[in-house]
């Protein structure tokens, strides 16, 4: 009985390192997506920085002006409200927390801000992310 219980609390140490590490390979890659964001803003390339959202009409945003629905309509919106390098700027994210809420869903929180010559602006952001189709995706997005 004794290599028996050895065995199972050995199993569970494994399967304990197994899950971390897994957790921590979540965090990288959602890391990176918001990484790439970055270096595609500060290259003034909108539609890259879109990349890391989900592209799909039940993607929501909500920002200042309320909540706005779809990949398109946020789009839209990104380059309606940032469409040249003096709105655009240089891009700065803070990260806060990064927490796990489920095996397929992060919730992150940070602080964002531009430095730009039409005037610096800050803020803060939650993100929804979740794994679709292998990939970590941002399908909830509240800025302010």
């Amino acid at each position: 009985m004794g290599n028996l219980k050895f065995f199972y609390i050995a199993l569970l140490a494994v399967s304990s390192l197994s899950v971390n590490a897994q957790a921590d390979a979540d965090k990288v890659s959602i890391l990176a997506v918001l990484n790439r964001q970055t270096l595609a803003w500060n290259k003034g390339d909108i539609k890259d920085f879109m990349v890391g959202y989900w592209n799909n009409d039940s993607l929501m945003f909500v920002g200042q002006n309320g909540v706005t629905y779809g990949y398109q309509n946020t789009l839209n919106n990104y380059v309606k409200n940032y469409g040249d390098s003096s709105k655009m700027g240089k891009l700065f994210f803070d990260i806060l927390q990064v927490k796990k809420i489920s095996a397929d869903a992060y919730f992150v929180v940070g602080k964002w801000f531009l430095k730009r010559s039409a005037g610096d602006i800050s803020g803060h952001y939650t993100l929804l992310f979740r794994k679709i189709g292998g990939k970590w995706l941002i399908v909830a997005d509240h800025s302010s």
